[in-house]
């Protein structure tokens, strides 16, 4: 894979808090990396709420990745076990079909690395995610794997909240936003390559591919 663990060189968003854990010590609260190798980044607060059902609220204690469908060997991750793979970051700009775009540096894992784990079956062609609230989304296999496509749960450095979609995004790059599925409870591969998902059901084009952007 092509795409590599880097470090963070960084200015910071704002200036950290502390407040007192349960434990005893003192917890800073996270800061979010605005500058990346000479590039400005944009910040966490620039995305709109767009999704289906509003901000989820994932409990992490009973969260579970499954990795299902035309596999050889179906899995079923906890939140540690999905960060236990190689980690991988990358500058990627997120652009919606409402016409607002954000440049994130994003961290996560690459869904090649769960689908070489589980084993392709013959005849998969096709990966559809699927999110906590219900929404779906697919992409050809082949773009999944020849784009190094990452399921991040890091977002400028800070652990993605609630409303970006904990525990992981897909990071669908040169994909409009739809793509961009969050929440993501199952990886599920297919021999269907016409399947359409939440919006694309409703009309949205099923390539979504970024176009003069």
């Amino acid at each position: 894979m092509k795409a590599v663990l880097v470090t963070i060189c960084a200015v910071v968003l704002m200036a950290s808090c502390a407040r007192r854990g349960d434990n005893g010590l003192t917890e800073l609260a996270a800061v979010e990396v605005r500058e990346y190798e000479g590039e400005h980044l944009g910040s966490l607060l620039d995305f709109r709420e767009n999704s289906i059902k509003g901000p989820q609220q994932v409990d992490i204690a009973d969260y579970r990745l499954e990795v299902a469908g035309l596999v050889a060997e179906p899995r079923n991750y906890t939140y540690d076990q999905v960060l236990g793979f190689p980690l991988h970051s990358k500058v990627v700009t997120i652009h919606c079909v409402e016409g607002w775009s954000v440049k994130i540096l994003w961290e996560g894992v690459l869904v090649g690395d769960l689908l070489d784990a589980a084993g392709l079956a013959p005849g998969a062609n096709t990966v559809i995610f699927h999110g906590y609230d219900g929404y779906t989304t697919s992409l050809p296999l082949d773009y999944v794997l020849e784009h190094d496509i990452m399921m991040a749960h890091k977002m400028n450095g800070v652990v993605l909240p609630p409303e970006r979609g904990f525990p992981f995004q897909l990071v669908a790059e040169a994909k409009l936003g739809y793509k961009w599925a969050k929440w993501i409870t199952k990886i599920e591969v297919s021999d269907d390559p016409s399947y359409k998902g939440f919006w694309e059901s409703r009309g949205y084009d099923n390539d979504a591919g970024v176009r003069g952007r």
